[in-house]
């Protein structure tokens, strides 16, 4: 992770070969979770921003890129709340991937099956890599399973609103400290947990203090920090 406050672009080079290597694995495929592999992932070496979802989508699969279905015009409305001018500047700004970075298919009730320990285990590689190689300076995280991974054993309504350091520690969102994380609730209709009228102030009291971090952030990159 990034030190201090000095800014240092991830190689080109190498990021490009980091995703030809999540594009071809197989991993959860040779294991008999997956019938075939279809990693979905986007980014680019400049982003000092970093969105980690829950697992790609029917709909993500098919357009081989993060949060395409039913969800993308919910998240991309949260992020705008957040500082962002347009979901074309999210897309070019923030690298996004996943836990697991392949659609794990439907689960029993119909909705997408949520990915088992293991295959998140297979993933993990993956996901350590992209952030060693990233260094992000703001890391989202979207949904419970990258929230476990972040801030294992906490209730969403002690995430969602606060600032953390990458290492779990809670913090204002006016600190230097870097990487900053940000847990927000999934966007999915799926989810009923906005349907509280005090989760939805949580998400309006976390889109407020993603909205200076962002700022910050983006104008630093388009001047060239």
């Amino acid at each position: 992770m990034r030190s201090g406050t000095l800014y240092v672009m991830a190689n080109p080079a190498t990021l490009a070969r980091l995703h030809r290597e999540i594009l071809s694995c197989t991993r959860c495929v040779t294991a008999g979770y997956l019938g075939a592999a279809v990693p979905v992932l986007s980014g680019h070496a400049d982003n000092r921003i970093m969105l980690v979802g829950q697992a790609p989508g029917a709909v993500e699969a098919v357009e081989r890129l993060p949060f395409q279905g039913r969800s993308r015009k919910v998240l991309m409305a949260w992020l705008e709340r957040a500082g962002f001018a347009s979901e074309e500047q999210v897309r070019r700004r923030v690298y996004m991937t996943s836990i697991t970075k392949c659609f794990p298919g439907k689960g029993v009730g119909g909705g997408d099956r949520r990915p088992s320990r293991a295959e998140v285990d297979l993933c993990r590689p993956h996901i350590d890599r992209q952030l060693a190689l990233i260094m992000p300076d703001l890391v989202i995280a979207v949904g419970g399973l990258a929230h476990e991974r972040f801030l294992p054993g906490r209730p969403l309504d002690h995430l969602v609103g606060r600032v953390f350091t990458i290492s779990g520690e809670e913090v204002s969102s006016r600190t230097h400290a870097r990487p900053l994380l940000v847990p927000l609730p999934h966007p999915s209709g799926a989810s009923r947990w906005l349907n509280a009228p005090e989760n939805r102030i949580l998400l309006d009291r976390a889109l407020r203090r993603l909205r200076p971090i962002v700022r910050g952030l983006l104008d630093g990159q388009l001047a060239g920090a």
